[in-house]
């Protein structure tokens, strides 16, 4: 057997630079013309969470991953920044955002806390950091699915102290997207994922028997 490389990331990393720099298809690709293969990735990892086996998600990973770097390799070819960058920033990020475990009383504290009560911890930590945004939907992207982003707004609404009640409307499309709300809503008491329920319940109905 080969000797195993001491640095895979990192290998993998300047592989994906060379491709960059010398691969015709990959060379004339901008950040913008790859965002639907990182849709399309995102969303067979996905699925290799839901339907696949171990070896699935290590593929869809490893794809997903692949896309992270080929955008980074973009980003350093034009000298706006590097795999580096990245790495130090989201790492300032998860440190900021988990006192819990990083701040002076982490430790024993950390231990102490449920999940929820940790997420309050990050949702804290969020909240300083992006006190600019004012309105509901800032943040949010526009391209999450309706599913997600009525779980986030809800959520942002629980917090600003505002009636997610369901709304009275005479039409009926915006009455189906009323009582959609509502199932949201529902979903979100009992702690379920709305996205993840209605994918599984399709499931259901195209499997045979």
């Amino acid at each position: 057997m080969p000797d195993p490389v001491p640095d895979p990331v990192g290998e993998f990393a300047d592989v994906v630079r060379v491709l960059q720099a010398q691969c015709p298809w990959k060379a004339a690709q901008t950040h913008r013309s790859l965002v639907r293969h990182l849709l399309e990735e995102a969303h067979e990892t996905v699925e290799a969470i839901e339907t696949g086996t171990p070896a699935d998600l290590r593929e869809e990973l490893g794809d997903l991953l692949m896309q992270v770097f080929l955008h980074t390799a973009i980003a350093e070819q034009a000298g706006d920044f590097t795999l580096d960058d990245v790495a130090r920033e989201v790492t300032a990020k998860m440190v900021r955002r988990n006192p819990h475990v990083f701040g002076p009383d982490a430790g024993a504290a950390a231990g102490s806390l449920t999940p929820a009560e940790v997420n309050e911890v990050w949702e804290a930590a969020k909240a300083r950091e992006k006190a600019h945004r004012t309105a509901l939907a800032d943040g949010i992207a526009p391209t999450l699915p309706a599913l997600l982003t009525a779980d986030k707004v809800l959520d942002r609404m629980g917090r600003a102290g505002t009636d997610p009640a369901l709304a009275s409307v005479g039409d009926e499309d915006a009455g189906v997207g009323e009582r959609l709300l509502a199932l949201v809503a529902e979903a979100r008491v009992s702690g379920t994922d709305p996205e993840q329920a209605l994918r599984a319940a399709v499931r259901r109905r195209l499997t045979p028997g």
